[in-house]
């Protein structure tokens, strides 16, 4: 069982990249467009479940999790496509599969309630993928690739 490192200790190296790239300007808006969105969902789908503080039933935090750690191993950095547009799909079918469905619900919502992240993500749609990165570059352990 891993423990977590205390507020005192430093990250790990990878962990403390993997931190750092979910900073940059546009993975930080797809995590919180990625919150949003699940938001939306939870508090039409799950009204009657127990929230945590980010207002997300536990299923929805579980894929919340999930989201972010693939986001934050992503191997395209801040060139990331959307995972619509991308070549490397890192979402196991089942998560894959709830993604799509939540956002197939939540995303024209979004243009009420939140229409500026809402066009930033249409926006992010329309942008062709970059190559497909070589090398080591931040995929999560046993992230599948496939090739068009």
């Amino acid at each position: 069982m891993k423990s977590t490192p205390s507020p005192l200790q430093p990250l790990p190296r990878g962990a403390a990249q993997r931190q750092a790239r979910l900073a940059t300007p546009r993975l930080s808006r797809e995590m919180k467009t990625m919150a949003v969105m699940l938001r939306i969902y939870c508090q039409d789908h799950h009204a009657d479940a127990a929230r945590d503080r980010d207002r997300l039933c536990e299923a929805c935090a579980g894929l919340f999790d999930y989201a972010r750690k693939r986001l934050a191993g992503c191997p395209y950095g801040s060139d990331k496509p959307t995972c619509a547009n991308c070549q490397i799909h890192c979402y196991g079918p089942q998560q894959r599969e709830q993604t799509r469905v939540m956002m197939r619900y939540a995303g024209p919502r979004m243009l009420l309630r939140h229409p500026v992240l809402a066009i930033a993500h249409v926006i992010d749609g329309k942008r062709a993928a970059p190559p497909k990165p070589r090398g080591g570059g931040g995929a999560a352990p046993g992230a599948k690739s496939t090739s068009d």
